[in-house]
């Protein structure tokens, strides 16, 4: 894969970083940045060889800025719904994915940088990342998903202040929310996410695969619904050879070899 503003690297391990790379504009995202995550996205869940990914920026100061806004500043109100409706198509394709996708939030995550980061599955950050959703100041609201799902992760009570505020959070605060999991120092950021990811590569992966899937569609239902998918889920993972494996591999005192099937 050929990308302009983005860089892929895989490692042995199955981990693919995926590192957005307009340091010169702090990693904003133009049309051809979304242009190329909606590509790469879109085909992730088909390549075999990658297990998870990791979502950074290039550089020590951003993660994502945010959107650009020279190409916003002109949109008609049908243009605007676009604009947001593609985002929407982005950051389902990262929610959804039954991949686990992690984000290093290695500095600013503002405006649609913060709606990726709200994207991934889960976010770690460097102490010098900054969380914010300051798309009031220029007078509209956030369109990728930012209403939407801030409240769901940290409450609307704080999600509203910080949207109709504009504020800015830093790593601390945002780890206090629950925004991010973790925070650790700009060197360690990438080596502990990485670490981290190869802990959940040691599970089933038809399981974990299934687990993101409970979570993200049940989070939208009302309880009873939710359990009844669950209870689906549950059902179809003892139709997996890696069930059979992790439970004798459990019974008698080794370790699993998964196949994914």
């Amino acid at each position: 894969m050929d990308y302009q503003y983005l860089m892929v690297s895989q490692g042995d391990n199955g981990i693919e970083t995926l590192t957005v790379n307009r340091p010169d504009a702090l990693n904003a995202m133009n049309s051809d940045v979304v242009s190329e995550l909606i590509d790469y996205f879109s085909a992730v869940e088909e390549r075999s060889e990658v297990k998870a990914v990791i979502l950074t920026g290039a550089g020590e100061k951003a993660f994502i800025a945010g959107a650009d806004i020279k190409e916003m500043a002109d949109l008609s109100v049908l243009e605007g719904r676009k604009f947001a409706e593609r985002g929407h198509k982005l950051t389902k394709l990262m929610q959804y994915c039954r991949k686990p996708v992690i984000a290093a939030v290695n500095g600013y995550a503002l405006g649609g940088g913060c709606e990726l980061a709200l994207s991934c599955h889960l976010r770690f950050a460097s102490a010098n990342a900054l969380f914010g959703q300051p798309e009031v100041g220029l007078g509209i609201i956030p369109g990728w998903g930012g209403t939407q799902r801030l409240m769901r992760v940290i409450g609307p009570g704080k999600a509203t202040e910080m949207i109709i505020s504009g504020k800015r959070i830093d790593a601390s605060a945002a780890k206090q929310l629950g925004l991010v999991n973790e925070v650790y120092t700009p060197k360690e950021l990438l080596p502990q996410t990485t670490a981290f990811l190869e802990k959940v590569l040691q599970q089933g992966p038809r399981a974990v695969a299934l687990s993101l899937e409970a979570i993200n569609h049940g989070m939208n239902l009302p309880l009873d619904e939710g359990l009844e998918l669950e209870a689906n889920l549950f059902g179809m993972s003892f139709g997996t050879e890696d069930m059979r494996e992790g439970t004798q591999a459990f019974i008698q005192k080794r370790k699993p070899e998964f196949k994914n099937k």
